[in-house]
């Protein structure tokens, strides 16, 4: 492996373990917050929970609305969060694709750039850990 080789495969590394720190990040400030407040962080989790479940929108749909709002917000935790979420619920990158353009359209340049890197690199990251 040649040096150019190798320090791509760094990058590559550095990126997995940003998107899956920040996810233990979420979790472990979570579980801090619940230790303090656990009736309030419950309710908030249990909320969610509900909010998630399939019902007449399936649950793939509902990371897909999750990561409109989240780009549309520019809250970087949640656009790594719902873009693995999508991911999992089996979305594929034209899905994706189009998630991040409504967000766009509403929340111009900013969503865009939010989009187009921090959720786009998440659905590779993720995409790819999906297919191996």
């Amino acid at each position: 492996m040649d040096t150019r080789e190798t320090f791509q495969q760094g990058e590559q590394n550095d990126a997995a373990n940003y998107f899956d720190q920040s996810v233990m990040d979420y979790k472990q400030g979570s579980e801090r917050l619940r230790k303090q407040l656990p009736e309030m962080t419950q309710g908030y989790f249990d909320f969610t929970d509900a909010c998630f479940k399939p019902g007449a929108i399936k649950e793939k749909e509902k990371q897909l609305m999750a990561l409109a709002i989240s780009i549309y917000a520019q809250d970087e935790y949640c656009i790594i969060y719902h873009t693995k979420g999508a991911v999992e619920h089996g979305a594929t990158e034209e899905e994706i694709m189009e998630t991040l353009a409504i967000s766009a359209a509403l929340g111009g340049g900013a969503a865009f750039s939010q989009g187009a890197t921090l959720a786009m690199d998440a659905f590779d990251h993720y995409n790819h850990q999906n297919t191996h």
